[in-house]
This record gives C-alpha cells, sequence and structure tokens, in this order.
C-alpha cells in the first residue's frame, strides 16, 4: 500500500528548508526566517513531524574527522528473489552507511565508510562477499564528496 502524499505549501517548503539550513534553529527563529506567526510555525511543524514528512532530527557530521576519510558506493547484484534478506545482511555489514533497493543492472547501492583502504578492502572482500546471496559487487570509490552546504537546494 503506497503512502499518501501530504500536501505541502510554500510556507511548509520554506520552514523545511529554514530546518535544513539550520536542524537546531528555535521554533521562533523559524517563524521569523520564514515570515510567519511563532504558532503557525509550531502547528506546521508539528503537522509535517505527525504526517512523517520530517522523519527525525539528526546531526551532519564530516565523516573525515571522524576517522573516516575512505568512502565508496558498492553496486551489488543478488540472486533473485532474495533482495529482503540481503539487505538485512547489508546493513549489518561494518562501516555501511546508507543503502538503497535499485532498479537496473544492480540491485543495492551501498555507501561504505572505512578508516583507510585496508579496512574498505576486508568489507568488500570478506565480509560483503561472505554473504552467500551476492551475485557480484562493483566498487567505487569517491574522490570527493562536497559538504551537505555546498549541495543545491532542494
Amino acid at each position: 500500500m503506497a503512502e499518501q502524499d501530504v500536501r505541502l505549501d510554500d510556507v511548509d517548503r520554506r520552514l523545511i528548508a529554514a530546518l535544513r539550513a539550520d536542524g537546531r534553529a528555535s521554533v521562533s527563529e523559524l517563524a521569523t526566517r520564514v515570515s510567519v506567526s511563532r504558532a503557525t510555525a509550531y502547528q506546521r511543524l508539528a503537522r509535517l513531524r505527525d504526517s512523517g514528512v520530517i522523519r527525525r532530527f539528526t546531526v551532519d557530521v564530516d565523516p573525515r574527522k571522524m576517522g573516516l576519510p575512505i568512502a565508496a558506493l558498492v553496486l551489488v547484484s543478488v540472486v533473485q528473489h532474495s533482495w529482503r534478506a540481503v539487505g538485512d545482511s547489508l546493513r549489518r555489514l561494518p562501516g555501511v552507511e546508507w543503502l538503497a533497493l535499485s532498479s537496473g543492472s544492480f540491485d543495492y547501492i551501498v555507501l561504505v565508510r572505512a578508516q583507510d583502504i585496508d579496512h574498505l578492502r576486508d568489507v568488500i572482500l570478506q565480509d560483503l562477499q561472505s554473504i552467500p546471496q551476492i551475485q557480484s559487487a562493483q566498487t567505487l570509490v569517491l574522490l570527493d564528496e562536497p559538504p551537505l552546504d555546498q549541495r543545491p537546494a532542494q
């Protein structure tokens, strides 16, 4: 069953943009930035949270400063009909930050972060390849990642 879409207007979108820019902003600060009353901002934020548009509040950390300077996208092909089990196994691999089920030539795209190339090698050649339902994997080492604040606004 598909989730029901939530209708967002310009105020909702500006509140979300303001939160993306500064997730620690108070409701009063957000209301000022978006040019609405504090009560309106509070009510809109509550609706966005309750409806699942805003799923959580989190922090953006610099992986390099966390000791994880190596990043790679691993494109994974799996045995037909095993995608659910493989997804659960991939989530548990060391260094997996994100994964997505995809269409096309590969079934999963996995973002792996590692402290060094030896650690990345072990994750890919030992941990990942020990999952029996994996048919193949292709690894793309990322040479650069722009910080979130330098990416185009959505």
